[in-house]
């Protein structure tokens, strides 16, 4: 029997033809629910954009289902866990829209630069005002760039060509890569400080909402003009508003928001502030990339083949039962290392150690290295493109194998050297009881746990003393993050302790400073697990 693909919306007619041959294609209006479910029971595969609802239901209408594709670079509308416990392939198309991203960032810079749309729609009007919109030129002047990723990478490459001199704050790229671009690494202070323009390319994180707020947009150099075509949220709304209104900020462009649709904000009444509704990958390239790559994949799915943007388990091929307990174990250890570190290592090595090492665990390294860069980039990690994320920052990720026997059946430890030289060491394993699978944290550094690696997880290091553990009870509970679950450990009474803390929701940093700050923390750090749940 022909495999049947169902198109749920419009695809590039190119990438119809990549199925066309091989395949039973099909279509249906993905918005029209009971349609999509009837027309699912047949489908081995499925293709939409965003506007199509692939929930549990809809996984669980389609008996033959085995991959469905999402042209684009988000999956808020797939419910992934519901279509991995089916052992359905996720895809999506991570790459598709980065040049058009940075691209965008670039048009929206220009645009503040050149008082664009201002003078655009005061000519409109019938007004010729020439010298109300006076710009300022890009050559010579300090562009920075906050975030080194892949669209952040595109985007400093095209500035470049202006002559402009290039910085930016990435704490999870190497000095050396950075220079290879022809950037310098700052820290943020320094970037805020000296930047003429600053432009935004990090994903939304609780590390990095609000990164650039009231405090971060006291300290600017006067006259500075801000573009975030990133995340919204990463610049505070309310603060660049401020900002602009006292003039420290000479003006700014804004393709996303902290909440998205919006028709009225502050922002808009500003001439100097240029804004666009979310149009970063609103291209026909992107729009043609991201059908392509999905089709190609959704080809190679049905083939039995390899495929390269798979972001769910089934991207590591054919794994021994045995081990494929310890994959999500080993992302998850990858990354509580990059939060207990606050920043990526020079180097990394994945051991694993007692039975399992009989069998090819090969793809622990590439799940930890995965854990390592998914809370710390823009796009999708997935184990295809991990590596490459690793040597495009200069990480080196080596794997170690030992049988020799400890107190668990098998453990798996990433431990990694910073360029600072400091060391961290995280290790787990997997508790088997009565049928069921848990993940436990077991030592973070000396430290020894036994904690549940999921959900929301804190780290606070310190110098034992009375107190400690009342004090941070009480800066969550005004808060309302409720604790759910704690442990201290330390290596002696009066030295340095590590307290762990699991709590029910979100964390954001400001919080964790504050907590940090209350109990002299030397360093306080959030592991986000929830997605792994």
């Amino acid at each position: 029997m022909t495999p049947v693909v169902l198109i749920a919306e419009e695809l590039a007619p190119a990438a119809l033809d990549v199925l066309a041959h091989d395949f039973d294609v099909r279509h249906v209006d993905g918005t029209d629910r009971a349609a999509l479910l009837a027309e699912l029971a047949d489908a081995d595969a499925v293709i939409v954009r965003s506007a199509t609802q692939v929930d549990a239901e809809a996984v669980a209408a389609a008996p033959r289902l085995k991959v469905v594709a999402r042209a684009g670079v988000g999956l808020d509308n797939v419910d992934v866990p519901a279509a991995t416990a089916r052992g359905v392939m996720v895809v999506n198309a991570p790459t598709s829209n980065i040049v058009s991203a940075a691209e965008q960032a670039i048009a929206l810079l220009l645009a503040v630069a050149r008082n664009t749309a201002s003078a655009s729609t005061a000519l409109k009007r019938g007004e010729w005002k020439r010298a109300a919109y006076t710009g300022v030129e890009l050559q010579g002047k300090t562009v920075g760039v906050v975030g080194l990723g892949r669209i952040g990478v595109l985007f400093a490459q095209r500035m470049a060509a202006f002559g402009t001199r290039l910085i930016a704050y990435d704490p999870y790229v190497q000095p050396a890569r950075a220079a290879q671009l022809g950037v310098r690494l700052v820290g943020l202070e320094e970037l805020l400080r000296d930047s003429d323009f600053i432009s935004v390319h990090l994903p939304r994180t609780p590390e990095t909402l609000g990164l650039i707020g009231e405090k971060e947009l006291a300290t600017v150099k006067p006259g500075v003009r801000i573009i975030n075509a990133a995340r919204g949220g990463l610049v505070d709304e309310r603060a660049l508003a401020d900002a602009l209104a006292e003039g420290r900020v000479a003006g700014a462009g804004l393709d996303v928001y902290a909440t998205e649709p919006i028709t009225s904000s502050p922002l808009f009444a500003f001439d100097n502030v240029v804004v666009t509704p979310h149009l970063g990958a609103s291209t026909v390239e992107a729009q043609d990339k991201a059908g392509l790559s999905v089709a190609r994949s959704v080809k190679l799915a049905l083939q039995g083949e390899f495929v390269p943007d798979a972001v769910n388990v089934q991207a590591g091929g054919v794994v021994d039962e045995e081990v494929r307990p310890l994959l999500a174990l080993a992302e998850r250890l990858g990354k509580v290392f990059t939060a207990v570190a606050g920043g990526i290592a020079a180097s990394v090595t994945v051991e694993v150690r007692g039975e399992i090492a009989s069998h090819d665990v090969t793809v622990l390294k590439l799940a930890a290295t995965k854990g390592l860069f998914t809370s710390v980039v823009e796009e999708q990690v997935t184990y295809v493109n991990a590596p490459q994320l690793a040597a495009d920052r200069g990480v080196e990720v080596e794997l170690a194998v030992f049988d020799e026997a400890s107190d668990h059946h098998n453990l798996v430890t990433v431990r990694g050297a910073l360029p600072d030289g400091r060391r961290v060491t995280v290790t787990g394993t997997v508790h088997t009881t009565g049928g069921r699978e848990s993940r436990k944290l077991t030592q973070i550094d000396e430290f020894d746990l036994e904690l549940d690696a999921g959900g929301v997880l804190l780290f606070f290091r310190y110098a034992d003393r009375p107190g400690i553990v009342g004090a941070i009870g009480s800066i969550l509970g005004e808060a309302g993050v409720n604790i759910a679950a704690m442990q201290v450990a330390r290596r002696e009474a009066g030295g340095e302790a590590l307290m762990a803390l699991t709590v029910d929701s979100s964390v954001d940093a400001e919080l964790l400073s504050t907590v940090a700050e209350a109990i002299g923390s030397t360093r306080g750090s959030i592991a986000d697990l929830r997605d792994e749940d």
